[in-house]
């Protein structure tokens, strides 16, 4: 048996911190970049082609600029190639004993330096090469002044971190040198008046066509999301226009498609809980007809409250059903009004819970769109809910902007025990009573929270209910503003 170790079994383990640091490090800029990352459709869509246009813009521009860079350095050394042997003509041509007057009083471009010296001055620099020498003899060519002025020898240097440079040129006719020290500028890519002006433009157009491609092409989508709200609120709203590209055209197809299922099954359910309801109203009158030649007035009192709570839960039936089915139009309503109303006929025949039952603050004006009766009927059933469990009914209305931008709050508090947390949703649920003695007084028939949550969730809001410290109980409705 070897000794030594598997090389594949040491790579792996050489390897595997590595990954696991590169995977945490995905998982931490995942973490980092994510509250940053649009949560639409549309600004997801639209930051990913800013980012591409965006790239290939900046690849465009950037070849354009190195272009424009290698034209103005081209321009920039001809320019000063030209300049460096205008000064050099001046001084050539004029009488050698007079030259030194001329250097002196030399009118020079900014930047330049003229010297005449014994010997070249550019042991201080580093060769420039010939690419200097060949700009100056270029220089020379093109400058018309006789050949026997050229100078005989010539000498560069540069010192290219400064952008500084020197050239010596020596005079045909003397022992001397004509050392001309300057700056060559960087090439500025924004000289040019144009550029800035452009790329402005493409910034703004390529925003602007984006922001329009972008809201047309998730159109479809925000339609297709309000339509879906407007059924959730609404089982009878009107389908979907089936017409656009042909995606776009097949999804409003298959939306309404679902829609009418939908609402086939929401009729369906409803007539047949309607006609159930109906049909046990005969045989429980009836019932109640036999039920008083019971001689025993025990047995005949249980057996008719049993025919009264089974008339409660089917006249609640019948009242779902109807609910289910509501075609009552929505109209402009006062809710403070409506509030006020539900609250002072809760009260009557009742003074001794007047105290207990109001607003809990001066309540503000509030107007919404609803249907009158069925929103009635649910604040109503939270209300007496609340006087009948806890002995009282506090109402507090919250305009929009204080809690909720888009939804008017109402909140119902009382004082009684509260519900076990495990309560708090399922006694929305039809025919879920808490209360264990199933006692028609007290129960209820356990259809009241689900008729007022199918009333408010088709005005476009919900109810949620929860327990208040020390106790109590609140109900919180809300409602589209």
């Amino acid at each position: 048996m070897s000794n030594g170790s598997d090389p594949a079994l040491t790579n792996r383990q050489t390897n595997r911190p590595l990954w696991l640091l590169l995977l945490r490090t995905v998982r931490l800029l995942r973490a980092v970049l994510s509250p940053l990352w649009p949560r639409s459709l549309a600004a997801r869509t639209a930051l990913v082609l800013l980012a591409g246009l965006g790239t290939v813009q900046a690849a465009g521009l950037a070849i354009h600029a190195l272009d424009r860079i290698a034209l103005d350095r081209g321009e920039l050394e001809h320019e000063t190639g030209m300049r460096v042997v205008a000064i050099y003509r001046s001084i050539v041509e004029t009488d050698p004993g007079q030259r030194d007057n001329e250097v002196a009083h030399m009118h020079l471009p900014n930047g330049f330096k003229v010297s005449l010296t014994p010997g070249p001055q550019t042991a201080d620099l580093d060769p420039a090469g010939l690419q200097m020498q060949h700009m100056v003899r270029t220089s020379l060519q093109l400058m018309p002044f006789p050949m026997h002025l050229h100078p005989t020898q010539m000498m560069a240097g540069a010192n290219h971190g400064k952008r500084r440079f020197e050239v010596s040129m020596h005079l045909p006719d003397e022992s001397r040198w004509v050392t001309i020290a300057f700056r060559v500028p960087p090439p500025n890519l924004f000289s040019s008046p144009t550029f800035p002006i452009a790329f402005t433009l493409m910034i703004v157009a390529t925003g602007v066509l984006t922001n329009w491609a972008v809201r047309r092409l998730t159109a479809p989508v925000r339609t297709l999301a309000a339509a879906a709200e407007a059924l959730g609120r609404d089982v009878n709203a009107p389908p979907l226009p089936e017409d656009g590209p042909l995606e776009v055209r097949t999804a409003a197809i298959a939306f309404n498609t679902m829609a009418t299922r939908i609402r086939r099954f929401v009729t369906d359910r409803t007539l047949l809980l309607t006609a159930i309801g109906h049909d046990l109203r005969t045989p429980i009158t009836r019932l109640k007809l036999r039920s008083e030649f019971i001689e025993d007035d025990d047995l005949r009192r249980k057996f008719t409250a049993d025919l009264d709570e089974l008339e409660a839960m089917v006249s609640a039936t019948l009242a779902f059903g109807r609910d289910s089915a509501n075609r009552e139009p929505l109209v402009a309503l006062d809710l403070t009004a409506l509030l006020s109303t539900i609250l002072d006929e809760a009260v009557d025949g009742r003074p001794d819970i007047t105290n207990q039952v109001g607003f809990a603050t001066e309540p503000p004006v509030v107007t919404i769109k609803a249907r009158s009766l069925a929103l009635k009927r649910a604040l109503a059933n939270l209300i007496g809910n609340a006087i009948v469990y806890g002995g009282g009914a506090m109402v507090t209305l919250k305009p929009p902007g204080e809690l909720s931008q888009e939804y008017v709050t109402v909140l119902i508090d009382d004082d009684g025990p509260g519900l076990a947390p495990s309560d708090l949703e399922r006694v929305f649920e039809p025919f879920v009573r808490v209360e264990a003695s199933r006692n028609r007084e007290t129960g209820g028939t356990g259809l009241g929270l689900a008729i007022a949550r199918n009333i408010i969730r088709g005005h476009g809001g919900d109810i949620t209910l929860g327990n208040r410290a020390p106790s109590g109980l609140r109900a919180t409705v809300t409602l589209l503003a």
